[in-house]
């Protein structure tokens, strides 16, 4: 390793063992989240993790993870390898020890993981558990082993394959179809783990390649955590560079904080414990804000910039871009999952650190100050302005009102979890979907032309667009930080738009809006895509709808010589019967459910495409071009 040996010996007696694994293959979901595409990439991120917790100890450097030809896993690094010799207690080796019993590995054991992310230990033969084949290869102490599983049971016991002078462990994997929904791995989503965790890990070089299409990337980055909050505003307009770096120690707690103010309105904060993504925060994050806003407040009105305001925390977040990283030792979470922080000294360290560091930034860098305090009084300006205005019955009775918008074509059905609202583009759609709807449950509401652009506006200034204003009041739950889902009138809400250039433009727009002001819609499974067919494909009184060229092949082969087709640019083209059969029957239809995989990536996604900046919208475009079906031009 290096020349590097650890302060105790690292071999099978270093694994602590709690048992058990036929649990997992009952309830995977209890361990991984979930059977779906979320769960299934959870089990790379758990065998990569074990790496990256090799690289914080300082005893690897790079991780190789590659997606194969047949979809399976290969996941391989220069660290210790897992222990080969005989564990005594188990009888077994420490590969097998590991792989083969839930609680087992050298993160229970302080002397061997000073901090580790991962499911404390369960996370390896997890995967081993969910896959239908795992095979291991270790190299340590000049050896190379092996060891093979079928659904998480061994073939054989280790054994030793040949000499190796390297060091390290190589582990394969194949998702059990019969446990996921999909076994087939999205790049995009793997790739955004993978990047951030070298941001975080900057002595980590991460090598991901797909063979499936013969691409390769490298995460290295010795900028850190600054380098990552550079990457995240690419698209948005700083107010200062570089970033504000906050680092230091506090009572065990290693701190690493990187934070830029831009011209935007959202703040976007990402938290991390031991280079796991805390996505529901924490103590870290709460000492952080708290810490953030006493220090801004503090220094503008001991230089005389804020007098008598008292600004409020979502007046200094206002446009802010900030990771807070930290590492410890046994850090307390309030889920298996690691969702969120509950340790308290993790608080106290964060908000002792950004109280003098912040302080004496500012300081040292008054421009810098003054700007970053102009920009938070703009910010308390326009919540004050919204305030009075709200006070003044304007805009509350604005989203409070029992007048629904005219457009509005309800529904007869008063329980919000029977009812289904369908946005959809254009008054010919529009009138199309309101005669070929099922009134008892099914809502339309047409809007007319492209809603404003929320990325750039102010959320104050929301309420003055219209269309925005009557889709509120149609869905009910308000906007902004105040949304509550409670008060949802549908929970369904679907974007119907045609599958052109403006149809595509019109869909990302509403996104924006709702990931951006109703993210709980979102969050909670309410919003849906609706599907409409692409083909009628007819000859005499047969008919087959197709949603995609493969199917427009099949269809044409089953209806036979003679078969004619009909292209649909446009949903206003379908008459309400094609209409309620093909895309609003749910007996029939095709809908898909939104998620957000990623907040993270969601985030850095929508300043993409709706931001200002044209560079990365256009890398984007280029990058992802391919992957673009049916879209008319």
């Amino acid at each position: 390793m290096d020349g590097k040996q650890s302060d105790n010996e690292y071999n099978a007696e270093s694994l602590v063992v709690l048992k058990g694994l036929e649990a997992v293959k009952k309830r995977p979901g209890m361990y991984i989240g979930s059977t779906d595409s979320r769960g299934l990439h959870h089990l790379v991120f758990e065998v990569v993790d074990n790496s990256i917790d090799e690289i914080m100890a300082g005893y690897a450097t790079t991780v190789d993870v590659t997606i194969n030809t047949d979809n399976s896993v290969t996941v391989k690094d220069d660290g210790r390898g897992i222990p080969a010799d005989i564990n005594c207690e188990e009888g077994k080796s420490g590969i097998e020890v590991c792989l083969t019993d839930l609680h087992a590995g050298g993160k229970f054991n302080q002397n061997t993981y000073k901090v580790s992310g991962g499911l404390h230990g369960v996370g390896v033969s997890v995967v081993n558990a969910l896959s239908t084949l795992l095979e291991v290869v270790v190299e340590q102490n000049g050896k190379k082993y092996f060891q093979r599983y079928h659904k998480g049971i061994p073939d054989a016991s280790v054994e030793a394959i040949g000499d190796s002078p390297n060091h390290g462990t190589t582990i394969t994997f194949y998702p059990d179809p019969d446990v996921f929904e999909t076994t087939v791995f999205d790049f995009s989503i793997l790739q955004n783990r993978f990047r951030y965790q070298a941001f975080l890990n900057k002595e980590a070089t991460i090598v991901f390649t797909d063979k499936r299409t013969d691409k390769t990337e490298t995460y290295h980055y010795d900028g850190g955590v600054r380098e990552y909050v550079v990457f995240l505003n690419r698209s948005k307009t700083p107010l200062h560079a570089p970033p504000i770096v906050i680092q230091g120690e506090r009572e065990g707690v290693t701190v690493d904080i990187a934070m830029q103010f831009t011209d935007g309105y959202n703040e976007a904060i990402d938290s991390f414990v031991n280079s796991e993504h805390t996505v529901e925060g924490g103590t870290h994050l709460t000492g952080f804000r708290g810490a953030l806003t006493k220090t801004i407040n503090d220094y503008g009105k001991q230089n005389g910039l804020l007098k008598d305001t008292t600004l409020e925390g979502s007046d200094v977040r206002e446009g802010l871009t900030a990771i807070i990283s930290i590492k410890m030792s046994e850090p307390q979470f309030e889920s298996q999952t690691k969702a969120k922080l509950g340790s308290s000294v993790a608080q106290r360290a964060v908000t002792s650190l950004v109280n003098e560091k912040l302080a004496e930034y500012l300081l040292e860098n008054p421009a810098v100050a003054t700007t970053i305090i102009k920009k938070t009084i703009s910010a308390y300006e326009a919540r004050e302005a919204a305030r009075k205005a709200r006070d003044a019955t304007r805009r509350k009775s604005v989203l409070e009102t029992t007048s629904l918008p005219g457009k509005l074509a309800d529904c007869s059905e008063r329980d919000p979890s029977k009812c289904e609202l369908y946005i959809v583009e254009g008054e010919s759609a529009g009138g199309s979907a309101k005669q070929g709807r099922d009134r008892a449950f099914q809502a339309i509401l047409p809007i007319r032309g492209k809603i404003l652009n929320v990325e750039k506006a102010r959320p104050d200034k929301l309420l003055d667009h219209d269309e925005i204003k009557n889709l509120a009041i149609a869905i009910g739950g308000g906007l902004g930080k105040d949304f509550d889902v409670t008060k949802l009138r549908y929970h369904s809400v679907v974007i119907m738009t045609d599958a052109d250039v403006d149809g595509a433009h019109i869909g990302t727009l509403l996104m924006t809006l709702f990931y951006r002001q109703m993210r709980p819609l979102i969050e909670q499974g309410h919003l849906y895509i609706a599907m409409p067919p692409l083909y009628r494909v007819h000859k005499g009184k047969k008919q087959i709808y197709a949603f995609d060229d493969d199917e427009l092949q099949k269809a044409l082969e089953e209806v036979g010589p003679g078969a004619v087709v009909s292209r649909y640019k446009g949903l206003g083209e379908m008459n309400p019967q094609q209409l309620w059969e093909t895309t609003m029957d749910p007996e029939t239809r095709v809908m898909k459910q939104i998620h957000i995989e990623d907040a993270m990536l969601a985030d850095q996604l929508f300043s993409v495409l709706m931001g200002d900046d044209v560079e990365p919208r256009r890398e984007f475009i280029i990058e992802h071009a391919k992957e673009v079906v049916n879209l008319d031009v």
